[in-house]
């Protein structure tokens, strides 16, 4: 995978997760994802590639002729940037890790299943969408694996897609924080799965940035005197997102200008 090793003059490079769009409802999920693309929009003229990671779907299913019906917005919007040669990596998250070839072949963006590494000026950063990282968490390892095993899907796919999207749905809106009843909160340093997994990738190795989604909390966490972990936070919450301007990686929140 060949990601930028320099960021151009006047421009940037930018990180965002988790809108799961889908959820509450389709008045509060189309708000969010006009929202979204109103900063699609403003971060166009200066982006030199956006990095999904994960989860900008509650629920997201591709059988063989279908995918599901919605979204047309973002995809006509992430198409278009696509298309004026602003390349765009998805990183799957745990809500859409059923991806296969729609969005490489109809919309020009490049789909990764696993987090990756790459040095641009002199940075060194490991990014992904960060479910299932760091120790602890066997129950959701467990359920991940099952979910990613070719027999699984298999059988998910002879589900007629009505019935299948529909068990998707609810399976995704169960989810304890989804449903309303559960803030996420930072748990601690010794706590935070993903702490402990940049801990322990930095004892082999070297990385100024660690950048993940997956928690929901919009944070930059200093793990050492040259090394960060920050996670991109929500877009159901915070409306934040991280961006690379060739020096130093920001964490910063949209709000659009009127």
């Amino acid at each position: 995978m060949q990601f930028p090793s320099t960021v151009e003059s006047g421009k940037k490079i930018y990180f965002v997760s988790d809108l799961h769009l889908g959820v509450p409802n389709r008045e509060k999920s189309l708000a969010r994802e006009r929202l979204f693309i109103n900063w699609l929009d403003e971060i166009s003229t200066d982006a030199q590639c956006i990095f999904l990671l994960g989860d900008l779907f509650d629920f997201w299913f591709e059988y063989r002729e279908v995918v599901p019906k919605g979204f047309v917005r973002v995809l006509g919007k992430l198409a278009t940037l696509s298309d004026k040669k602003i390349p765009i990596y998805f990183f799957s998250g745990n809500h859409d890790q059923w991806m296969k070839n729609y969005f490489e072949e109809e919309l020009g963006i490049k789909v990764l299943h696993h987090e990756s590494s790459f040095e641009c000026n002199g940075r060194k950063f490991h990014i992904g969408h960060g479910d299932g990282l760091g120790p602890g968490d066997y129950k959701y390892k467990f359920i991940k694996k099952i979910f990613h095993a070719k027999f699984f899907r298999w059988c998910f796919a002879r589900l007629h897609p009505n019935f299948g999207v529909w068990l998707g749905k609810k399976w995704s809106y169960d989810n304890r924080w989804l449903n309303g009843n559960v803030e996420e909160k930072f748990l601690t340093e010794k706590k935070e799965w993903l702490i402990g997994y940049c801990r322990e990738k930095l004892s082999q190795e070297h990385f100024d940035y660690f950048i993940f989604g997956h928690r929901h909390l919009a944070l930059d966490f200093k793990l050492s005197e040259s090394s960060h972990y920050i996670n991109t936070g929500d877009w159901l919450r915070y409306n934040s997102y991280a961006v690379f301007d060739g020096v130093k990686v920001e964490l910063k929140f949209y709000k659009k200008q009127n």
